[in-house]
């Protein structure tokens, strides 16, 4: 009788990184000649970790360098505690658990929500990495998610139609410390979508499709990566990561020489101890060049290779670009193209990263930044401040939005001259960014126009340093038109919404003689006049 596996195959699909264009990890997927093995796994825990071990080694047989990830149903995971049986067949192949990533799959329905934390944490003590998967397109609520706490969160490409969705679920991965990965794009739109709503990793036929051998060439669509605004500090390491070619800390320079050479593109080869701690790192051009020397090979062949090597260089996984800068300036010359090594929080090696990629993004990110700045008073656009509200939206805080100009704008270029206008549209942008606290964001939408989002609390401050001042141009005494709209968590759900409140509001403020401030709620009828010559309050609408 023939058994399941007589007609099993696996096939292998590449996990990309849109902001490298590199392959960082291959799927295992299970590819039955006949029946739906996968349905039975569904219902069988013994036989889905029977899979999980036969898609591992499957993927052993390969000899690739690249992280797996291995499919797992979360009933199986519940029932059996774990799954010794993988973790045996990873120290056999002679891999690290840590460069198994196990994707844990819906359904979640009915499954014993402490049993599956309990089994999720005995291979986290193992060493494996755990991801979230199918999430938009299974059952996976926001609880045993947010419980779960996985390094790796896959969407399901549907949720592509629904931008905010992606960039709510980026945020919580942020602030989780998770990477954002979409699965099952298929076309360049699609992965705009995802670079423009913030994931960072992505799969699908239109990067490589499933193929019996494992792929490192895919193809990525050009574009730069749009992702949530990052933090001022730089965009984190997490995003620039590339899989690390490890071996024992014991492994001689012959070792490590036939790795190098069958593998023309490892920059480099880290040493890690029994708990993936890098011990030394070894640069490829300086490792060849020792052992191609006279008498190198005879000499070293098989002497440990951590002689010929150096001490890692190592960064957080939460750590900035600008952090691993400063790692790379500190040291000998000599070493500025080495990879630097991103490890966890137990210091296990999860990658490496580039001196060049994280030098392209960040020079990519400053000429959009300048591209997104207000020539007259370097203050960022309409682009930049919008996605700042969304970001706020997704996180759901509380914010103001306000609106400020100068009143009769056109009479002052007419009477003072333009120049006069400009200098006085540059004192009020000083003005705003002085008064500015906290996380407030400042932007100059063109003109005499001004946005600024600030938290509730930091409003009166706001108002009173540009409207409790005298301001002129030219000899000429001018005043300023304030409009803000509150908005409560979940009020509204974009910039649009909260832009389409603040504009009768805008109109009411102008209508004001005098220095004036307008302000209201998000869905609620009227406002309040703050400052202006006409005390009398009126519908906004």
């Amino acid at each position: 009788m023939r058994s399941w596996t007589d007609t099993l195959r696996f096939a292998f699909q590449p996990v990309v990184n849109l902001m490298t264009g590199g392959v960082v990890a291959l799927e295992i997927l299970a590819r039955p000649e006949t029946g739906d093995v996968l349905a039975e796994a569904r219902r069988d825990p013994e036989l889905d970790g029977r899979l999980a071990v036969s898609a591992f080694r499957a993927a052993a047989r390969k000899e690739t360098l690249l992280p797996l990830h291995v499919n797992v149903f979360a009933g199986t995971l519940a029932d059996l505690g774990g799954l010794r049986s993988l973790h045996d067949a990873v120290r056999e192949a002679g891999r690290l658990p840590w460069e198994v990533t196990l994707d844990v799959c819906p359904p979640y329905a009915h499954v014993p929500r402490r049993a599956l934390l309990e089994a999720v944490g005995v291979l986290r003590g193992q060493g494996f990495r755990i991801c979230a998967d199918g999430v938009g397109d299974g059952d996976a609520p926001l609880r045993p998610l947010t419980d779960l706490a996985p390094e790796l969160v896959k969407l399901d490409a549907s949720l592509l139609a629904r931008p905010a969705a992606v960039r709510a679920m980026r945020v919580l991965c942020d602030e989780s410390g998770a990477l954002l990965s979409v699965e099952g794009v298929e076309t360049e739109l699609q992965c705009a979508a995802a670079r423009a709503a913030g994931a960072q990793w992505a799969q699908g036929e239109l990067f490589a499709p499933p193929a019996r051998l494992p792929a490192a060439d895919v193809y990525v669509p050009p574009g730069s990566h749009a992702a949530l605004p990052a933090a001022r500090s730089g965009p984190p390491v997490r995003q620039f990561v590339r899989p690390a070619a490890l071996l024992p800390s014991t492994a001689s320079a012959g070792q490590v020489r036939a790795l190098l050479t069958g593998s023309p593109d490892v920059s480099g080869v880290l040493l890690v101890d029994r708990d993936g701690v890098p011990v030394r790192s070894l640069h490829r051009s300086r490792f060849l060049l020792s052992m191609s020397g006279r008498y190198g090979h005879a000499l070293y062949a098989d002497r440990p290779a951590a002689k010929l090597g150096d001490p890692p260089r190592t960064v957080g996984v939460d750590a900035t670009a600008w952090e691993v800068l400063d790692v790379v300036a500190v040291g000998d010359r000599d070493r500025t193209s080495d990879d630097v090594a991103v490890v966890d929080a137990y210091g296990r090696c999860v990658g490496v990263v580039r001196l060049a990629d994280l030098v392209r993004a960040l020079a990519e990110s400053r000429v959009e930044e300048a591209a997104l700045l207000n020539p007259l008073t370097r203050l960022p656009g309409s682009e930049a401040i919008t996605a700042e509200v969304d970001r706020w939206v997704a996180e759901g805080r509380a914010f103001a939005l306000s609106w400020l100009d100068v009143d009769d704008f056109k009479r002052v270029n007419d009477g003072a001259g333009f120049a006069a206008g400009d200098d006085l549209i540059r004192a009020v942008g000083r003005a705003l960014l002085q008064a500015a606290t906290g996380s407030a964001y400042v932007g100059h939408i063109g003109g005499d126009d001004f946005l600024v989002l600030t938290d509730p609390e930091g409003l009166d401050p706001l108002a009173s340093a540009v409207l409790d001042v005298p301001w002129s141009a030219g000899g000429r005494c001018v005043t300023l038109s304030l409009a803000t709209v509150l908005c409560a968590p979940g009020s509204v759900p974009g910039h649009r919404q909260a832009a389409a409140c603040l504009a009768p509001l805008k109109e009411a403020a102008k209508a004001l003689r005098g220095a004036s401030w307008v302000l209201g709620r998000a869905g609620a009828p009227g406002f309040e006049v703050r400052r202006g010559s006409d005390r009398a309050a009126a519908p906004a609408g």
